[in-house]
């Protein structure tokens, strides 16, 4: 189980720097690299570090090529691994969640919901994630205060919303485009 948090760590830092690179074909081409490294991990200990390994999932879901299946249902199988393993003290799944598959289906009531689930995380409960609440409680608070911006108006006569892709990842917190 030594490998595990390197294959993880390099998995992350890997996916986020694809992330960041969109516009270079050659950077985009290792995400397959990216999997084998993630999914490697989840086969050696799926419980390592209560869960990160699922809550990575959440959002990668959404982008894996060529699984089978509703990528929305992966995402909330990974969601409720994490939920499991980090006994809910982790508001990291829960922004995950809302921005990932809340957002494209443009269910507002599940975004909300979501949310204030994280901001209900007590970040004093586990010291070593104290950091990592702060931040993501804050973000969730950041995403409470754009909600208009983020879902469309209910169309008249309907109680639905066409599901749309908002490309929250590219907005900072302040609302500049990055």
């Amino acid at each position: 189980m030594t490998d595990v948090p390197l294959l993880y760590w390099t998995a992350a830092a890997w996916g986020a720097a694809i992330s960041l690179s969109k516009d270079n074909p050659d950077v985009v081409a290792d995400q397959v690299l990216v999997e084998a490294l993630i999914d490697r991990a989840l086969a050696l200990d799926e419980r390592f570090d209560d869960g990160a390994i699922h809550g990575f999932l959440i959002s990668y879901e959404l982008v894996r090529q060529g699984a089978h299946g509703d990528p929305n249902e992966r995402a909330r199988a990974q969601f409720d691994r994490a939920v499991a393993l980090s006994a809910g003290q982790l508001a990291s799944p829960y922004v995950a969640l809302a921005e990932g598959v809340s957002v494209s289906r443009q269910d507002r009531a599940e975004f909300e919901s979501l949310l204030n689930q994280a901001l209900a995380v007590n970040p004093d409960a586990r010291p070593e994630w104290r950091l990592a609440n702060l931040i993501l409680q804050r973000r969730a608070r950041w995403l409470l205060a754009r909600a208009d911006q983020i879902f469309l108006p209910a169309a008249p006569g309907s109680a639905s919303r066409p599901p749309v892709a908002i490309p929250l990842g590219d907005m900072a917190m302040d609302g500049r485009q990055q």
